[in-house]
């Protein structure tokens, strides 16, 4: 009996001791809410003195609504600032330790890139004259803001709406220095919203010595020159310490407009921005009419440089295809021979300003870019832009902009290797695609039509037909990137109308290819990498891989026709040359923010882009005109006094009756094909029976005898 009654001895403690935590556990939970009551009624008691009512509650509900709006302001801003700072990552101080001096194809030397070319010289060490001459003009309170200079900005602002137009700057020196570091110059509210965060960062990072260091020795001066030591050297021959202060206001004046204003190309406009900056000087504070009066009365001379164009938008890309080439040859102080041809280049930049001075309001055109390749796949000219000193974003190789139209070229190759023909007759009509109905340029319904018709007359509803029916977007993608095409294509049915962006260099190289006999991998700007002692580094005739064929004969021989009646027939009339076989497309993006034409003869491709950098639309410009036109003025320059070379495929270069035959012969048919068409698809009005009697009291009327006029006393008279 005793056994039985042992465990029960040892439960009775643990049941106690659970009542008590249970116990416990209640009243802290008790306690707890009691407290949390009391407090919460003490804290209402307590706020309850502030609440207001009448006129001051609205004045209490605004600041509670703008702090709330101001809160998610915030979120937004770093939102905002997360792409910006994702700008600083990496050595962003690293410039690489490439010195090269470029040549062009005849061996002249046009420009050097790199940091080696000239040391920097560190601002404790430049003349009073030079900071002041620099502070007075771009950024007189820079050592008193914080990176953005909210004075400066509402005054500029104030001077521009003033004045009707942009007479002022509101950037400071550290915002400039956010854009060359790190941004572009694309007009776009994102850059900037990036430019005015990583100017915060800046400031916050660097001292300011070290950010007016960085912005003098990066900043463009003309000429091709990079920095101020660099600048001074090739204006005045002379380091920046030596520099007196006629020649510190010429190149300070340079900062606005080094293009506009570099001495060696307009000495009197560089002169009268120094005499400007020379009353900053005095307006600013820093100096005394008295102390700058032998500067005006004595201005600046230079060194003679001679008044030839730096090829700066040439040079930074060839700059990147040296870095990329002698990457692994760990030779890095180099001589660059290149392609470049100075009279191509010339004419290309004439060609392009020549029609935005002429047309450009009047199509609300701002900027133009252009690429021009042999068929040996040599980069003859590149045209990054109007204007180096303003902008030094390359919108021929950076820029990706819809390509409209002139994408349809690399669908039509796709059709042509699998099987289709220019001659092959397909379904102008309406189609659509999941959900996506595409419509032609003038609104309405092609009918049947061939393939060369299609393309001359840039039908949108046919590549996309043969895109849905019988290729396929894969297919399409792979034949443009196999052409060249370095962009990122998008693998979008749309991609077949040129929905993806594209830069003039991909299209120049990719179009090369029908001038090329269908191969690919010739194009290049560098032919030979030299060190400063003569030993061959890099020969493209050695070292580059061999071109390969991605156009079958039959392809290329088909493509070539069509594109070959585009200019005779079709959208790019404008672009035809006199006596000269020419092929290419035109490219017209939605809402007209992108006009292209790519074309090609023989000897030549060229590709042609125009729109604004902001994105805005044009006023109407299509493919076929204002482009069609530079691209036509280019070329007439380029095939004087050289020996013309036939387009692949066609017989000669020179124009005859067969092209034009072939084209005749193409629109005839496709009148045909519309006509028979419309007859079947018209239904009769009218029996046979009343077409006979029609047709029989028509006869009677015109077999009738003239009717004499009655006679008038006019006529009486007149007998």
């Amino acid at each position: 009996m005793a056994s039985p009654l042992k465990p029960r001895k040892r439960r009775g403690p643990i049941a106690a001791r659970l009542l008590a935590a249970d116990a416990w556990f209640d009243s802290s939970l008790y306690e707890i809410g009691f407290k949390a009551r009391r407090f919460w009624e003490a804290a209402t008691i307590f706020f309850r003195r502030f609440r207001v009512s009448g006129w001051r509650r609205g004045i209490i509900e605004l600041l509670s609504e703008g702090f709330t709006l101001g809160a998610g302001g915030i979120v937004v801003m770093l939102a905002l600032a997360l792409p910006a700072f994702q700008e600083t990552a990496g050595d962003w101080r690293a410039q690489g330790d490439f010195a090269v001096t470029f040549l062009d194809r005849y061996g002249n030397e046009i420009g050097q890139r790199g940091i080696i070319q000239r040391d920097s010289v560190p601002v404790d060490e430049m003349p009073d004259q030079v900071i002041k001459a620099v502070l007075a003009t771009e950024d007189r309170r820079f050592f008193d803001h914080y990176g953005i200079d909210a004075l400066g900005l509402s005054r500029a602002i104030f001077a521009n709406v003033r004045a009707n137009s942009v007479v002022q700057g509101g950037s400071s020196i550290t915002q400039q220095l956010a854009k060359n570091l790190f941004l572009t110059n694309e007009r776009t509210l994102e850059r900037k919203v990036k430019e005015a965060f990583l100017s915060l960062w800046l400031e916050a990072n660097l001292s300011k010595k070290e950010i007016l260091q960085l912005y003098l020795d990066r900043v463009y001066m003309g000429g091709g020159t990079f920095g101020i030591e660099a600048a001074a050297d090739f204006y005045f021959g002379k380091s920046v310490k030596d520099l007196n202060l006629a020649e510190a206001a010429m190149l300070a004046g340079l900062f606005k407009a080094p293009t506009k204003y570099a001495p060696h190309i307009n000495l009197p406009a560089a002169r009268a921005r120094a005499n400007v900056v020379l009353s900053n000087l005095v307006e600013a504070g820093f100096m005394s009419e008295g102390q700058v009066l032998q500067a005006r009365l004595h201005p600046a001379e230079i060194v003679d440089r001679g008044e030839q164009k730096s090829p700066d938008y040439y040079l930074d890309w060839a700059f990147e295809e040296v870095k990329r080439i002698a990457a692994k040859s760990g030779q890095h102080s180099l001589v660059a021979h290149t392609t470049f041809d100075a009279n191509i280049q010339k004419a290309a930049e004439e060609s392009m300003e020549f029609h935005l001075r002429q047309f450009g309001k009047e199509y609300n055109v701002t900027e133009g870019a252009m690429v021009v390749i042999e068929t040996n796949g040599a980069v003859r000219a590149i045209v990054g832009g109007r204007d180096y000193g303003a902008s030094q974003f390359n919108r021929a190789t950076k820029a990706l902009r819809q390509s409209g139209s002139s994408f349809k070229p690399y669908v039509y190759a796709t059709a042509m290797e699998h099987g289709f023909t220019p001659d092959s007759v397909v379904s102008g009509g309406p189609i659509s695609w999941g959900g996506w109905s595409p419509h032609n340029y003038n609104g309405g319904s092609a009918g049947n039509v061939t393939l060369i018709t299609a393309m001359a007359k840039s039908i949108n509803t046919v590549p996309v037909r043969l895109a849905k029916n019988s290729l396929g977007i894969k297919p399409i993608k792979a034949m443009a990137e196999a052409m060249g095409v370095e962009s990122p294509l998008e693998s979008h049915k749309t991609m077949v109308l040129g929905t993806s962006g594209m830069t003039v260099m991909d299209q120049a190289t990719g179009y090369s290819v029908f001038a090329q006999n269908g191969f690919v991998g010739s194009r290049h700007g560098v032919t030979q990498l030299v060190t400063r002692t003569g030993e061959v580094v890099y020969d493209f005739a050695k070292d580059a891989p061999p071109p390969h064929r991605v156009l079958s004969e039959q392809a290329l021989k088909y493509m070539n026709s069509m594109l070959a009646a585009v200019p005779v027939m079709g959208t790019a009339r404008r672009a035809a040359l006199p006596n000269i076989v020419s092929a290419g497309k035109t490219g017209t993006t939605q809402s007209y923010r992108d006009a292209w034409y790519v074309g090609f003869t023989g000897n030549y491709t060229a590709a042609v882009w125009l729109g604004n950098d902001d994105f805005t639309p044009t006023n109407n410009m299509t493919g076929g005109s204002l482009p069609a036109m530079v691209w036509q003025r280019l070329m007439v320059y380029a095939h004087q006094n050289i020996d013309l070379r036939p387009i692949p495929g066609l017989d000669h270069p020179f124009v005859d009756e067969e092209i034009a035959a072939k084209a005749e012969e193409a629109e005839k048919k496709n009148a045909e094909q519309a006509a028979a068409d419309a007859a079947a698809e018209r239904p009769p009005v009218l029996s046979s029976q009343t077409t006979r009697a029609l047709r029989d009291i028509t006869r009677l009327f015109q077999s009738a005898p003239v009717l004499q006029a009655p006679a008038t006393p006019e006529t009486l008279s007149a007998l």
